[in-house]
This record gives C-alpha cells, sequence and structure tokens, in this order.
C-alpha cells in the first residue's frame, strides 16, 4: 500500500511539475498546432562500408587469409561482397566471437597467424612455369615433384594423390565456352560446377574417385590450362589451397606479376655484427641464392644457417679485426623503435653511409611486428633499438604476396629480439656484444647471384 501511494504521490508530483511548466493560455487566443519529426539515431556503419573503406590492397590480404582458413571459397579480387562479410563472420563464429562481419585488431592478427602457419604448411610459393612464363602458385610440400616439356609442367606428389597439371596448346579459334566443352570430355569426368566467362572457365567435379578442378584462358589461338586431380582423402588439406591457386593463376602475365619479383643479380642488405669471432645475422631472403656473399670492407662470409620461419640467415666472416659487435640484451620496445641500417647504393649516390629511420610498432604475430613507415631499400636484415638504444629486433623487407592479385604493397616487419637471441642458441652461436652503438655494429651485405 505504501508503495502505491508513493508511485501516486511520485505520479502526481511529476504532473504538477508539468503543470507548472506549461505556457499559461492567453484569453481568446488560438493555440497553434505544432508538428513534430521524430529523430532517428544515427545509422551504424555497415560491415561492407567499413570493409569498402580499407585499402585494396588489406582487402585482398583479407580475402586471401579467409580463404587459407577455409571460410571464403570466392574470387580473390579486393572486392567487397556479401561472401566476404559471412565468411568473416563464419570465422568469428568459429572462434567463439560475436559474428559483427569486422574484425577487431586481435581477431585479424589471429587470422594472419592462422593464415601464415597454413601457407607454411602446404609449402606455397609463387613460381614460374619454365616453358610458357605462367605464373602460379604451388603448394610445394604437397607436390615436390616437377617435371616439364614442351607442353608445360607437372607437380605431384609422391604417391599420385595430388597432382597440378600446367598444360599449353594451339586452338583454332578458341572461345571459353568451347574450351570448357572440350574440358568435359575425358572418360570418367563428372561436372559439378561450371562458370564460363568471355575470358575464361573453371569447372570442378568427380574424375573417378578423385576430385579435379580446371582454370583456363586462351590468348590469340594459344590455351593455357591449370588442371588440379586430388583423392577425396586430402579434400580438408587441399580445397582451401586450390581456391589460392585459382586466384593466382595468371596464364598470360604482363606488368606487375603476382607474387615476389625476380631477386635481382646483385643485391644489397645490412646485416648486425652479433659476436666478436664473426657471427652476423642479416635477412634470409637478401642471401638466398647466391654464388657469393661479400662484407663490404671485410670480404667473403659464409653462410651457416637459416630460419625459415623467421626468415633470418646466420653469416659467418673470418680473420676480420676490430669488430664491436651488438649487444643483444632486450630493450622494451613499445610503439616506437630506431631502424639502423645502410640504404641501397643507388639510393645516396654510391655511398655506404649508416643512416636510422624512427617507426612504429604494429603487433601482427607472437614473434613479429609490423614497421610503419617502411625503412627504405637496402635496409633489409638491420637492426632495430628501442628508446633506451637496446637492441628491439631486425627489421624485414618483403614485398607482400597474396593468394590473389598482385598489389603494389610491401611489408616491413620486425622480428623480436626474442626470436633472434632463440635462432642463435639453437645454432650453437653465444653473441658477446657489449656495445650498444648500432651503428658502429652494422655492415652492408652484397649478395652476387646468377
Amino acid at each position: 500500500m505504501r508503495s502505491m501511494l508513493a508511485a501516486t504521490l511520485m505520479l502526481a508530483a511529476a504532473t504538477g511539475a508539468h503543470a507548472q511548466m506549461t505556457t499559461p493560455q492567453v484569453p481568446g487566443a488560438t493555440p497553434k498546432t505544432v508538428q513534430t519529426v521524430p529523430v532517428k539515431p544515427p545509422a551504424m556503419q555497415t560491415p561492407s562500408a567499413t570493409a569498402d573503406a580499407m585499402a585494396k590492397a588489406e582487402r585482398l590480404a583479407l580475402q586471401s587469409d579467409l580463404a587459407w582458413v577455409g571460410q571464403y571459397n570466392g574470387a580473390i579480387t579486393g572486392d567487397v561482397s556479401e561472401r566476404m562479410v559471412n565468411a568473416i563472420k563464419e570465422y568469428q563464429k568459429a572462434k567463439g566471437g560475436k559474428p559483427t562481419g569486422v574484425l577487431n585488431p586481435q581477431e585479424r592478427t589471429a587470422l594472419t597467424e592462422a593464415a601464415r602457419k597454413k601457407q607454411e604448411s602446404v609449402g606455397w610459393k609463387i613460381v614460374t612455369e619454365p616453358t610458357s612464363g605462367a605464373r602460379l602458385g604451388i603448394p610445394g610440400k604437397l607436390v615436390p615433384q616437377q617435371a616439364s616439356d614442351a607442353n608445360g609442367s607437372k607437380w605431384t606428389s609422391p604417391t599420385g594423390t595430388v597432382q597440378v597439371i600446367l598444360s599449353r596448346r594451339k586452338e583454332t579459334n578458341p572461345t571459353s565456352a568451347k574450351l570448357a566443352d572440350l574440358e568435359k570430355e575425358p572418360s570418367g569426368r563428372k561436372v559439378d560446377y561450371t562458370v564460363v566467362k568471355p575470358d575464361f572457365f573453371v569447372l570442378s567435379g568427380l574424375q573417378g574417385e578423385k576430385k579435379f578442378y580446371v582454370r583456363g584462358t586462351f590468348k590469340g589461338d594459344e590455351v593455357r590450362t591449370m588442371t588440379i586431380i586430388y583423392d577425396q582423402a586430402t579434400e580438408n588439406t587441399v580445397e582451401p589451397v586450390v581456391i589460392a591457386m585459382s586466384s593466382a593463376f595468371n596464364a598470360f602475365p604482363s606488368g606487375p606479376l603476382a607474387g615476389p619479383p625476380p631477386r635481382k643479380t646483385v643485391e644489397y642488405g645490412t646485416g648486425v655484427v652479433v659476436s666478436e669471432e664473426g657471427a652476423i645475422v642479416t635477412d634470409r631472403l637478401v642471401t638466398d641464392g647466391c654464388l657469393a656473399i661479400t662484407i663490404a670492407g671485410h670480404g667473403s662470409a659464409d653462410r651457416l644457417a637459416e630460419d625459415k620461419e623467421h626468415d633470418l640467415a646466420l653469416l659467418r666472416i673470418y680473420g676480420a679485426r676490430d669488430l664491436r659487435p651488438l649487444s643483444l640484451a632486450g630493450g622494451a620496445a613499445k610503439t616506437n623503435v630506431d631502424v639502423v641500417g645502410i640504404a641501397d647504393p643507388q639510393s645516396q649516390g654510391g655511398a655506404a653511409a649508416v643512416s636510422n629511420l624512427k617507426t612504429a610498432l604494429t603487433p601482427a604475430t607472437s614473434s613479429n611486428s609490423a614497421l610503419s613507415p617502411p625503412p627504405p631499400v637496402g635496409f633489409s636484415g638491420s637492426p632495430a633499438v628501442d628508446g633506451d638504444g637496446k637492441f628491439a629486433g631486425i627489421a624485414l623487407l618483403k614485398p607482400a604476396v597474396v593468394a590473389g592479385p598482385a598489389t603494389s604493397a610491401s611489408q616491413a616487419m620486425m622480428v623480436s629480439a626474442e626470436a633472434v637471441r632463440g635462432f642463435l642458441k639453437a645454432k650453437g652461436v653465444s653473441p658477446n656484444g657489449t656495445s650498444t652503438d648500432a651503428k658502429a655494429a652494422v655492415v652492408r651485405v652484397i649478395c652476387v647471384r646468377k
């Protein structure tokens, strides 16, 4: 009863207060009718609009990563689509998150790491087919055996459970529809999916007890097709790779090509001396495939070991004097580091001056951070130091490689100090530097290739 009475009194008080605030009517005046329009709250930005605001290179990388983890099965074009948004939601649900269709930084980092591990597990690489010049993505660990002739190339697994065939031939007045019909003819081939466009066609289905996927195109009278045949038992492993291979396939390359550019005949990088005995850590890719490696001012170097996971290489020079190895005692890099290196001689008039660049860190994986802005060419393999001048990691430069078309985007990453120390420990190297002068510890690395 008391609560009812209190509620009644509150209502009465509110009504009285409203009555007190009501403007009194002037005798004889006619009240005006005021029309009100309800104010709608601002609409939330849709997932598609959020994706559309990204740079195209970011969308390409996102679609590629989603394809690698098995959530996206569309063409990797960088275009925003409902399929891409739904793939993001499915990934979020699979990870126990809220399916918003927009990845937060932690989710995006986890996706990048998961896709990287998938690529590494199959040995993903972009190759040039030797007889035609076509570019395609190959899972090297799944199909390590390769044979080529005038008609193309074939990659196979040791037991034949997975096969990749790049073929070329001549046809009179080819069309996508005509070529697609020809690919349906082989005995035992049952097609359950067909796409025919003016410039390409795609078929997939069963061929006997195996699955198959064909993508083909033509230019003039030359036809080039990529065929993937695999056992159904390998479906969970191979199908995400098939999507990546389809998007990476460039039958008639012109201009910028998918994947990393060919390595230079002479390439320059930076290394950091880490021991008085002449041990040097640098970029694995800068020193890959070299006929000779030279450390400017010290002579020839041997490449003793590599770390493919972190793209590090261990070099050794012999008989060098007055080395000033850098102390690898870890710093506390949080948001910014100084990268200390030697830019490519073309960018400094043939000189070999040591310079430094302040750059921001963004965590990418458990052991890598993205660097922005990226250091100049020649800096790959440079040490990064924190605000106190302590070693924070090794900076690496490499082009961004996604499953789909090439972009001009490049990646600048910093491998953590912990990962560098772990690499050296695994190779039996004891870094004994005591200097914190990074400029005195860096050297120019010169790789000469064929």
